[in-house]
């Protein structure tokens, strides 16, 4: 039963360098991030599932296995392969919870607008954690460090 089980850290590569999952890591180039399933994408379906709306923004480092997958006509719509939550900690909430947070509370935007106008840091360093500011309600973004005010 486990021989086929995707455990551990793995990689994702974004393919859409704008997409809304790229933004909220921080602009990075891709991420690590835990696994622990046996599930994939029939790779005969996805021209199919792409042709419905789904784009997948995220695929492992052979470029076979689908691992980010987001709607582009729906506001917060991220899904993922992979757990997020096994390395969100209270004071460091996964990047893909923060923006489903934001988006609920009418904040995402001004996340998405803060990710592109920070200092860039090396992704090897921040690829697992939100290189961004904090949203407040009054939709002032305040710094993390990297120097970003409004």
């Amino acid at each position: 039963m486990g021989g086929t089980m995707r455990l551990g850290s793995r990689r994702t590569h974004f393919q859409v360098p704008d997409c809304m999952s790229a933004k909220l890591y921080g602009n990075a180039k891709f991420v690590d991030e835990r696994h622990r399933h046996r599930y994939e994408v029939n790779p005969d379906m996805i021209s199919e599932i792409e042709k419905a709306g789904l784009s997948f923004v995220g695929k492992d480092e052979t470029g076979r296995r689908m691992e980010i997958v987001e709607l582009q006509s729906h506001p917060y719509f991220v899904g993922v392969q992979f757990h997020p939550e096994f390395k969100s900690r209270p004071g460091k909430p996964s990047a893909l919870f923060l923006g489903l947070i934001a988006a609920a509370s009418g904040c995402l935007e001004a996340i998405l607008q803060a990710s592109g106008k920070l200092n860039k840091v090396s992704t090897d360093s921040v690829a697992n954690r939100p290189a961004m500011g904090r949203v407040y309600q009054n939709g002032n973004v305040y710094s993390n460090g990297n120097g970003l005010h409004h």
